[in-house]
């Protein structure tokens, strides 16, 4: 399993939660599983951490760089450029 890994700053998390959960079906187009951890930071509630499941690699890396996914952030409210790295399940 591979793990798409993304950190970054959200103006407003109610307002990223919504475009985040409308995303779904575009994330699994791209061959995102449905799993994923969510996570926000307890000293600084405006940073999210996400981890998603996602088929392979290359839909993987292929997703990270979509016009869709850029498009998304925006609207979400993301704000700088996001953190992302590739994780690989070894256990």
């Amino acid at each position: 399993m591979i793990y798409l890994f993304l950190r970054h700053a959200v103006v407003d998390y109610a307002r990223w939660k919504e475009g985040f959960d409308n995303h779904l079906a575009a994330r699994q187009a791209g061959g995102a599983t449905r799993e994923a951890l969510v996570l926000r930071n307890v000293d600084d509630p405006h940073e999210i951490i996400l981890v998603l499941g996602w088929c392979n690699l290359a839909e993987a890396r292929s997703f990270s760089h979509s016009v869709s996914l850029q498009a998304a952030l925006q609207k979400m409210g993301v704000v700088g450029v996001p953190e992302v790295r590739f994780l690989e399940g070894v256990g």
